[in-house]
């Protein structure tokens, strides 16, 4: 009898030995399975927008420096309208925005945004220190949404502003931290110097786009970018080299204009940096975030602590 209680005792301390190590196995199976690879979603988003970043990148020889005639902007505002060239410097020029525009950005903390602006200092300024403006670091961002824009504005209320606040806070709390890598830099035919990114885990800005323009009803239907896109501005380029004139021959700025371009991108491409936090901003200016201008400023963590 006290064999067989022996045997027993044995067989279900076995048994339970099994049977956790079974569970820890399917859990550390499924913790695995979800972060070794991107989503089906993320990695078709992904693709997408690696062929508009292939796009970007032929932009500049496909319609030349626009930059350089003083061309539009890629938000169809004219160079002139905000920035001043004098005496070897360039200065924004604040326009108020009435009504304010109501932007809705992922903030990239100053820990991942200083060493790269620091990179396009050191390999832009040395020939285009009178005609760059470099975006401030503090305010590295990515455009998601916007409740309403210079292009179509959407008047709105104190309390109807309030309301958009709350609606926007409730998005951040469903939004999973980003993990993305800096799939390369790009310079537009416009002379903007935009980062252009892929997403490795989290929340994809697709979904985040879709949840806002739920959250805010009211807003313009057409939206300034791309649902997939998530880029963000180094810096703006509003004229020639220094040691160069209006007659410097195209071809030969087209081409150190990419050779500066391609240095900056072996510095930086493949950058990893975290994205947490989403800002609800009233811009007082046009283009406040870009050009330093008078803001409002509403930071909402993000909720969701899975990636």
């Amino acid at each position: 009898m006290a064999r067989v209680r022996n045997w027993y005792n044995q067989s279900k301390s076995a048994t339970l030995i099994w049977c956790i190590s079974l569970i820890t196995f399917y859990a550390v199976f499924r913790m695995a399975s979800k972060v070794s690879a991107p989503s089906r979603d993320l990695q078709v988003s992904n693709a997408e927008r690696y062929r508009m970043y292939d796009k970007m990148s032929r932009d500049l020889d496909e319609h030349g420096a626009l930059f350089l005639k003083h061309g539009e902007t890629s938000q169809s505002l004219l160079l002139s309208d905000l920035f001043d060239v004098k005496n070897g410097s360039v200065t924004p020029v604040l326009k108020a925005a009435n009504p304010p525009v109501r932007a809705n950005v992922l903030y990239m903390s100053p820990d991942y945004s200083i060493p790269i602006s620091k990179a396009v200092r050191d390999i832009f300024s040395p020939t285009l220190d009178k005609v760059i403006w470099f975006q401030n670091p503090e305010l590295y961002h990515f455009s998601m949404f916007h409740a309403s824009h210079h292009i179509l504005p959407v008047p709105a209320s104190e309390e109807e502003i309030e309301v958009e606040v709350n609606a926007v806070k409730g998005v951040a709390k469903k939004l999973c931290p980003m993990k993305i890598v800096l799939d390369r830099a790009v310079l537009t035919s416009t002379g903007v110097l935009l980062g252009c990114w892929q997403v490795i885990s989290g929340t994809d800005p697709v979904t985040i786009r879709s949840k806002l323009r739920n959250a805010l009803p009211r807003a313009p239907g057409k939206q300034l970018y791309a649902p997939a896109i998530l880029h963000t501005s180094l810096a703006r380029i509003l004229g020639h080299f220094n040691d160069s004139s209006e007659e410097s021959g195209s071809a030969l700025e087209l081409q150190h204009f990419h050779e500066l371009v391609a240095r900056l991108n072996k510095a930086i491409r493949g950058t990893q940096a975290t994205i947490s936090e989403l800002w609800y901003v009233e811009e007082y200016d046009v283009l406040a975030l870009a050009l330093d201008g008078k803001m409002k400023i509403r930071r909402f963590q993000f909720g969701c602590s899975k990636e």
